[in-house]
């Protein structure tokens, strides 16, 4: 079915989207910017192969909605975007797209941010940062902040205790069963604190040489095949691949008390996490379980360096966020995704009244 644009705008709040086209390369790029009232907008750049170009669209509004209550949460000073990339990963990259991506980032003049999400690299953005300052993620050796797989995994370790200590009374997950789907850039770095406490990790990816390296260090991790992981009985299920995963189809299948883990836009529905709720199922809100990787960023562009410290110390305070939201969602008798949307309409709105008063 055709989407009207302006409809589904309209719908998710979204200030603006922008299509870019480029022959030379094949470029094919959608950026959506939901929301600047906290400042510009800031959100990576997602490289996938998508069935049309509604779905693109789709996509590319859903996630930049979600940076801009990602970034609300978190208490930073920006809005939320986001870019998604028409193509294959694997065999549609090269140097004159993300250069091409980079120069039409450039004529935002610093309305949007961009930098790696799924499918893309630091390498990648290394290219676009050739045509535009207006880019972050770039690798270490390049003069970027590094990984920032690192601090978005330890704010999920952290969100995870939270829902342990909410739902069985103890923030620790030792001899818990925990089901990691995907062992990507951060299922790879969460796995090692899981285990390191005692945990039973059941673990699942696509890609057969992820887990390989994973299993080799790691020997007690157990594999599954990715569409058995749904159906596992563990305390933890911990979505760290694409999103959408929580919908009609899986939400049957599930076996744990608690959902936390990566993945942006988890719930393919807000109904979903309405069902979650009746059925008793705590979850996480991703926007806020999986802020490090922003916080981050936000850091790096805001002050031109980065205190790794500094930025572990924030991302560790997702613990009590997202404490603050069971609490919230206990008292009122509410999703967890509503209280987590409240909180972030909530500073928006505040913000938003702020900067009403003029200033010369």
């Amino acid at each position: 079915m055709k989407i009207d644009i302006f409809e589904e705008m309209a719908k998710e709040g979204v200030e603006q989207i922008i299509f870019n086209y480029d022959k030379t390369s094949g470029l094919k790029a959608i950026i959506a910017i939901h929301d600047t009232t906290l400042g510009p907008a800031s959100g990576g750049c997602r490289m996938k192969e998508y069935e049309s170009t509604d779905d693109a669209v789709i996509d590319a509004i859903r996630l930049a909605k979600g940076m801009t209550y990602k970034s609300a949460v978190a208490e930073t000073n920006f809005g939320g975007g986001k870019t998604v990339l028409i193509g294959d990963p694997k065999t549609d990259k090269s140097e004159i797209l993300f250069r091409a991506l980079g120069r039409y980032v450039e004529t935002l003049k610093g309305r949007y941010y961009t930098g790696t999400d799924v499918g893309t690299i630091g390498e990648d953005m290394v290219f676009a940062s050739q045509e535009t300052d207006y880019v972050s993620g770039l690798p270490e050796e390049y003069g970027g902040v590094g990984n920032s797989a690192v601090p978005t995994a330890y704010g999920v370790y952290m969100g995870m205790k939270a829902a342990a200590k909410k739902i069985y009374g103890d923030a620790s997950l030792k001899d818990l069963t925990i089901a990691v789907q995907g062992t990507g850039k951060v299922g790879r770095e969460l796995i090692p604190y899981l285990i390191e406490e005692g945990a039973r990790v059941i673990a699942a990816n696509t890609s057969k040489e992820s887990l390989d390296i994973l299993t080799s260090k790691y020997p007690s991790i157990r594999v599954v095949d990715p569409e058995e992981i749904y159906e596992q009985d563990c305390h933890i299920f911990s979505p760290c691949a694409l999103g959408a995963i929580i919908n009609d189809e899986t939400i049957e299948k599930l076996k744990c008390r608690i959902i936390a883990g990566s993945a942006n836009n988890q719930l393919a529905e807000d109904r979903h996490g309405d069902i979650l709720h009746k059925k008793g199922i705590l979850y996480a809100p991703d926007f806020v379980i999986n802020a490090g990787g922003l916080i981050l960023v936000s850091d790096a562009l805001e002050m031109g360096d980065v205190n790794m410290e500094m930025v572990m110390g924030k991302t560790k305070n997702i613990y009590n966020t997202l404490m603050t939201i069971f609490n919230i969602s206990e008292e009122k008798d509410l999703p967890t995704y509503r209280a987590a949307n409240m909180m972030a309409e909530d500073r928006i709105e505040a913000i938003a009244q702020i900067k009403r008063s003029y200033i010369g």
